[in-house]
């Protein structure tokens, strides 16, 4: 029998699995025993996102939490810290981090979450995007434009946000020994990109594959997050050595996804709780085969794992039973649907 981490590798290695794994980047081994996959990041850069808490980040935008978000946290609207990007060298400071015990801070971090380095992967991370840190700073009004009207001075700003995180990714990546090196940038809404396929490949994609190196240079897959439909910006990822994506919102045309990529691009998703699935009086029955629909569509010769559920604040009772129908159904019929 295999581990959930020997049939992820699997699957990441272009192999059909022996089940269909699930992907759960927001649970503990200590609270999951069949948790595939841990998702780590520095917590001294990561304290801002704490669900109904926020705060200041590093570089000084405020994140405050948001009902409607089930408490995750966005900054604040309204509130931004920089109006003029030619201004960023003024405004942008990076922190100074050459005192940290870079050793301890992920030994202190891993000692609490129960991980198995036999069972469970470990997926590193530094920071949620450059396209997102941008809008934080700006807006995205005022973000958009600066990257229509001032593109220079945009790539100057992230590359020295690269910089930084860059730095910090060197001091950690082989403390944590991660088994995946994961990127994120939410550069699309439901219906299209924010950005056209120039502006990423000529503005984004250089700094995303600063990171990608660290990968390539170790041997390990990246996984990248972007939500909405960005199916249009998944070539030059896979080029710089992205396996696996995710959430695959179902607004993309995931089918042509797989065919075009294969087995080389892990879909991780094909499932969203939209239209009868927000009802309250969704049966299990319906929840039940809303799984069983993105399996047959997207699993079949492998390069998919489930990926989805329904964010949810404490005491949600119809939210929590909703994600535990979802949860036994990607546990039956993933472990059966390659028998």
């Amino acid at each position: 029998m295999l581990t959930e981490k020997e049939n992820f590798l699997m699957l990441l290695n272009g192999e059909q699995p022996e089940w269909v794994p699930n992907y759960n980047f927001w649970t503990l081994p200590k609270d999951d025993p069949n948790l595939a996959v841990l998702f780590v990041a520095p917590p001294f850069l990561d304290t801002h996102r704490a669900v109904g808490k926020g705060g200041r980040d590093i570089w000084g935008v405020n994140y405050v939490p948001g009902e409607e978000a089930g408490g995750a946290t966005l900054p604040e609207p309204n509130n931004f810290i920089l109006d003029d990007v030619t201004r960023w060298r003024d405004i942008i400071k990076a922190p100074d981090v050459s005192g940290y015990n870079w050793e301890k801070i992920v030994k202190d971090q891993l000692d609490g979450t129960g991980l198995d380095r036999k069972k469970n992967l470990v997926s590193f991370n530094v920071h949620f995007g450059y396209f997102q840190l941008l809008m934080s700073f700006m807006g995205f009004t005022e973000g958009l434009c600066a990257l229509h009207e001032e593109p220079e001075e945009v790539k100057a700003l992230l590359h020295y946000l690269a910089d930084f995180y860059c730095d910090v990714t060197e001091n950690m990546i082989d403390h944590y020994k991660p088994d995946i090196l994961s990127l994120q940038d939410d550069t699309a809404a439901w219906g299209a990109p924010f950005i056209s396929r120039g502006m990423y490949d000529d503005i984004l994609v250089p700094v995303y594959d600063r990171h990608a190196k660290f990968a390539r240079d170790r041997g390990i897959p990246v996984s990248f997050h972007n939500c909405g439909k960005c199916e249009g910006l998944l070539e030059p990822l896979v080029d710089i050595g992205v396996r696996m994506w995710d959430p695959a919102q179902t607004c993309n045309d995931l089918v042509a996804v797989k065919q075009k990529f294969g087995n080389k691009l892990v879909i991780a998703g094909g499932w969203d709780g939209r239209g009868r699935l927000m009802e309250p009086d969704v049966t299990d029955e319906e929840l039940y085969e809303s799984v069983r629909v993105a399996f047959d569509k997207l699993a079949p010769g492998g390069g998919y794992c489930f990926c989805g559920g329904f964010l949810f604040a404490p005491g949600d009772k119809e939210a929590a039973r909703k994600n535990a129908v979802i949860l036994r159904a990607v546990d039956e019929l993933g472990h059966s649907f390659y028998n």
